[in-house]
């Protein structure tokens, strides 16, 4: 009967409606239990994978699918940023974001450089590989933090938006590592030869040409950006008709600067799209384009794209030793972050209780680690058998952080002993 559902012309279909189904009764359940959607999407696919059931398979469409979707779900962070808040986030989050990279990003090249030895010639230097594992420490997703910090009604205070604020910065530098690393040390998925490009072409090979590929890509991407603003507002301020024709070329925007960045510069192409949000985030009418693309994310792609995460964890070369890799990594993922966004705090004269709130609030990885470990895996800067112990400590981190914060915050009481509220004017950084 399996082989009968499962090999045939029209299993896709069936595939895709499995998918679906679990990753939103699964969502459905974990948020029950105060954890993110995402959880549940990423056990959905860690269930119907080879790890479990073994009943979907990781084809060509469905990788292809899951690249459409982190695609979107970037694009829809860079359409969420406000850009204006990322302003007046002044020079105390960007200290303790800062920070906050560096540390985790050391720590977990120490531990990888420790762990993986093994060079396979088809992926890249064991340096660069090691240092993307850092990379994915860096990230930072506050959404389970937020809600944590509204319960406790700690989301106005000093430390609650010294964390919101970071946050933001946060994206905006592990995107930036992402495409340095990316650029770097980045190797055309399923071959040693490295990706070519009109940039390499152009400005040759090596890190100084490199560098200067990048620094391209960002005075093309943000001039173009700019300049799509401006038409952008001009057009959605001219016309309040047929507003789906504003998606469709907003998002053949994203796409075009996303295809551009991997084909011209050899930046990761959710770098594009990213940049491509950006351009759209902040002006007047825009929540149109956002709901759209939020429902096309949650209808279809995001949850393939979770779910094809899971479904590349397997227990296949899980040794003892990779075990011990995956606990020291959920260690230091805690670690790295307390120290170094506290360490920021301190430095811009917090007190030590804010310093360890800060910490503590930043700990929490989530769609973005996820997101840079599939990019990484895609172009041979981490191999498949790091990326169990990765979704592992995605799923630690999330779990820990509200436990944690509730030692760290004292909750906040009316007189009649009902929490506080926060005010519906804080926008929330989501990453």
């Amino acid at each position: 009967m399996k082989d009968f559902l499962f090999n045939n012309d029209y299993s896709y279909l069936l595939q895709i409606a499995i998918i679906l189904l679990s990753t939103k009764l699964l969502g459905i359940l974990t948020k029950r239990i105060s954890l993110p959607q995402v959880v549940g999407a990423l056990a959905a696919g860690i269930i119907l994978g080879p790890m479990l059931l073994d009943v979907v398979e990781r084809n060509s469409l469905i990788t292809s699918l899951a690249e459409l979707g982190v695609i979107v779900l970037m694009f829809s962070a860079g359409l969420e940023t406000d850009i204006q808040e990322l302003k007046k986030a002044g020079l105390a989050s960007f200290v303790i974001a800062m920070i906050g990279v560096i540390v985790p990003l050391i720590g977990g090249f120490i531990l990888a450089d420790v762990y993986n030895t093994e060079q396979d010639p088809e992926m890249a230097s064991l340096f660069w590989q090691n240092i993307f594992i850092g990379v994915v420490l860096t990230a930072t997703s506050v959404s389970i933090t937020v809600e944590t910090l509204k319960e406790l009604g700690a989301l106005n205070s000093r430390a609650g938006n010294a964390i919101l604020g970071a946050a933001v910065i946060d994206d905006i530098l592990g995107i930036v590592a992402l495409t340095i690393v990316t650029s770097l040390g980045g190797k055309k998925s399923g071959g040693n030869e490295e990706s070519p490009t009109l940039g390499s072409a152009i400005f040759g090979e090596g890190v100084p040409a490199v560098i200067i590929n990048i620094l391209a890509f960002f005075i093309v991407a943000v001039g173009a950006a700019i300049l799509y603003h401006y038409f952008f507002k001009k057009w959605r301020e001219s016309s309040n008709e047929n507003l789906r024709r504003h998606n469709i070329v907003t998002f053949v925007f994203c796409l075009l600067l996303s295809f551009s960045a991997e084909l011209f510069f050899g930046v990761a192409d959710i770098t594009g799209a990213f940049v491509a949000g950006l351009a759209v985030s902040g002006l007047k009418k825009n929540e149109y384009v956002v709901n759209r693309f939020s429902t096309l994310s949650y209808m279809l792609l995001s949850p393939i794209f979770f779910a094809n995460i899971g479904l590349a964890m397997t227990l296949d070369g899980l040794t003892g030793k990779l075990i011990v890799f995956m606990v020291l990594l959920m260690i230091i993922a805690v670690l790295t972050k307390i120290i170094g966004c506290g360490l920021g705090a301190k430095l811009m004269r917090y007190t030590n209780k804010e310093s360890l709130q800060i910490g503590i609030g930043m700990i929490s990885r989530g769609e973005v680690a996820l997101i840079v470990a599939n990019k990484g895996a895609s172009v041979g800067l981490m191999d498949e058998k790091f990326m169990t112990p990765l979704v592992v400590t995605v799923v630690f981190t999330t779990i820990i952080t509200p436990i944690l914060l509730k030692f760290v915050f004292p909750k906040k009481k009316k007189k009649d002993g009902t929490p506080v509220e926060t005010s519906p004017e804080v926008q929330v950084a989501k990453s």
